[in-house]
C-alpha cells in the first residue's frame, strides 16, 4: 500500500537462486482497463466472472471474462466513503476481496499518506453488481492503530484456515502483524502479534498476502519504496519488490529459503525490477481455474511512465515445484 512512503527503503536480501538462474518472467497480457494500484482478484461463483478491486476512487473495481481482460471498469465500492471516523475515509486503500458465507467481502484501509492513524474496514455485497446499494459498508473490523501502537493498521489480508479466520496486516513501523478474527470474519477477536520484521533501514515491509500451497503457508509481502517514482526514484534495489517466507503454521514460524526467520529480516525475493518492469508489488495470489496459482501485482512499465497513476496490472503463473514460488 502506500502509508509510510515518506521513509527511505531498505536493501533487499539476496534473490532466490532459481530467479537468478532463470530470470523473471514478463507480466502476462492485460487489455482494457489495466491502470491499477494494489489490485485484489476474486471470481464470482455463479458465472465465473473475474472481479478486480484496487486503490483509488473509493475502491475502484472492474470485471472481465479472463484474468487477461478485457477489463471493464464498474465504479466504486463505497462511493460515499467509509463510516470509519478517521482522516482518509474518503480515499480508501488496499482492497482485499474474499467470499465468506456466500457473501463477497472487500476489506479496505483508511489512513493518510505517512500516517499511523489507520484502520481496516469491511464492505460486503451479495452480487458485486454495479449500482446503488450493491455494497454495504460494515465499518471498522476493530483493527486500528495510532502513534501508541507498534504497527500500522493498513493492507489487511484475510486467510481462512478451515473455517478459522486470521487478518494479516501492517506497513513500516514494526512491519507485519496478524490478528485472529471472529467466526464471521467481520471483527477482530483477540490481540495481534508480529509475524515479520526487518530491523534494518526504515522497516519497509507491507502489503502482506498469505496463501497455502501443499503443506506450507506462504507469506508474500512487498518490500521497499512503492510510490512517487516520477519525482524521486530510490537507489537501485530499494524500489518495491515482492518477497516471501513460509511456515507449516499460518500463525508464525515463517522463514525464507536460507532459513532466516521473517521476524529477523528474512525474506526471499519472488519478483523484482527487470527489463522494462520496475517496482512490482502490492501483490496477491489467486488460484485460477485454468492457470493454477497466479501472482498478481502492480508495476511500472518504464516505456510508459513512472507516475503512480500509470502503474499497470501484472500477473504471472507461479511454479511451486521447488516448494518455493518462482514466476
Amino acid at each position: 500500500m502506500f502509508a509510510a512512503k515518506v521513509f527511505p527503503g531498505v536493501v533487499a536480501p539476496v534473490a532466490f537462486f532459481a530467479a537468478l538462474v532463470q530470470g523473471y518472467a514478463d507480466p502476462g497480457s492485460c487489455s482494457g482497463s489495466c491502470n491499477v494500484h494494489d489490485p485484489s482478484l476474486i471470481q464470482r461463483s455463479s458465472d465465473s466472472v473475474y472481479f478486480r478491486f484496487s486503490t483509488g476512487n473509493k475502491i475502484s473495481y472492474a470485471s472481465a471474462s479472463s484474468i487477461k481482460g478485457p477489463w471493464t471498469t464498474i465504479g466504486s465500492v463505497l462511493p460515499d466513503g467509509s463510516s470509519i471516523d478517521l482522516d482518509g475515509n474518503d480515499d480508501l486503500w488496499a482492497p482485499d476481496a474474499h467470499t465468506v458465507d456466500n457473501l463477497y467481502y472487500v476489506y479496505y484501509s483508511v489512513s493518510t499518506f505517512g500516517s499511523q492513524s489507520s484502520a481496516i474496514g469491511l464492505a460486503t455485497s451479495e452480487t458485486m453488481e454495479a449500482g446503488s446499494g450493491s455494497w454495504t459498508d460494515q465499518g471498522t473490523t476493530g483493527i486500528s492503530s495510532s502513534s501508541s501502537k507498534a504497527y500500522n493498521a493498513i493492507d489487511g489480508n484475510l486467510i481462512d484456515v478451515d473455517g478459522t479466520y486470521y487478518m494479516n496486516f501492517g506497513s513500516f513501523w514494526h512491519d507485519l502483524y496478524q490478528a485472529p478474527m471472529n467466526s464471521a470474519a467481520t471483527k477482530v477477536s483477540s490481540s495481534s502479534y508480529n509475524i515479520a520484521y526487518n530491523s534494518s533501514g526504515s522497516h519497509a515491509e507491507e502489503g502482506t498476502y498469505m496463501y497455502k500451497y501443499g503443506n506450507y503457508y506462504y507469506l508474500f509481502f512487498s518490500s521497499g519504496i512503492c510510490c512517487g517514482y516520477d519525482t524521486s526514484r530510490p537507489a537501485t534495489g530499494e524500489e518495491y519488490k515482492i518477497m516471501v517466507c513460509r511456515s507449516t503454521s499460518p500463525t508464525g514460524g515463517f522463514v525464507d529459503a536460507d532459513g532466516t526467520a521473517c521476524t529477523s529480516g528474512g525474506g526471499t525475493v519472488v519478483l523484482a525490477s527487470h527489463g522494462t518492469v520496475y517496482g512490482p508489488g502490492g501483490q496477491g495470489v489467486f488460484t485460477d481455474p485454468s492457470l493454477g496459482p497466479v501472482l498478481y501485482y502492480h508495476y511500472v512499465d518504464t516505456t510508459v511512465g513512472y507516475a503512480d497513476g500509470q502503474k499497470l496490472f501484472g500477473w504471472n503463473q507461479i511454479d511451486f515445484s521447488t516448494r518455493w514460488p518462482v514466476v
